[in-house]
């Protein structure tokens, strides 16, 4: 069952791409979202290092509840710009990404005590039963993270600085 708490991360990171790699490429970014982009990234980034370096406890718990929701609002800021520049398709894009957000973070939240051997309740235990894999993938999760966002502030804002914007 422990498989099923990592592929909320596995559509989340395919829709991703997709977002990426054939409506950004396609149209261009404007400066706004060249900013925004990776402030959203590394909103996410601050959730899964929290998961994986702050110590579980309830108290940090709720600290992490605060930290993800504020990450799944944030992520939502461009909406009101994407409905002028992006086409209908990649606004669709745009709700499934904006409904994996949170339960990603979720699914991290629940991940969390038990790749931190804290104790957990017999159903969580049966659920996330392979805690040495679930670490394994929040550590590579949060490594691939770190890459996407270096690739978002070096290729927009270096490599592609300069390329037209295409209006839809």
């Amino acid at each position: 069952m422990w498989i099923l708490a990592i592929l909320p991360f596995l559509l989340q990171a395919f829709c991703m791409v997709f977002d990426e790699g054939y409506f950004h490429i396609r149209r261009g970014l404007p400066k706004w979202e060249k900013i925004g982009h990776p402030i959203d990234t590394f909103s996410v980034l601050s959730c899964m290092a929290f998961v994986l370096f702050v110590p579980f406890s309830h108290c940090t718990l709720t600290l992490y509840v605060v930290l993800a929701s504020f990450s799944s609002i944030l992520v939502t800021k461009d909406e009101f710009v994407h409905k002028k520049h992006c086409p209908a398709s990649e606004n669709w894009l745009h709700a499934v990404l904006f409904t994996l957000h949170p339960i990603s973070l979720a699914s991290a939240g629940f991940m969390w005590p038990v790749v931190q051997g804290t104790e957990v309740s017999s159903w969580v235990a049966r659920w996330l039963n392979r805690p040495e894999a679930l670490r394994l993938f929040l550590y590579t999760q949060f490594s691939l993270m770190t890459l996407f966002l270096l690739y978002q502030i070096l290729f927009w804002n270096v490599i592609w600085k300069d390329k037209p914007v295409l209006k839809e």
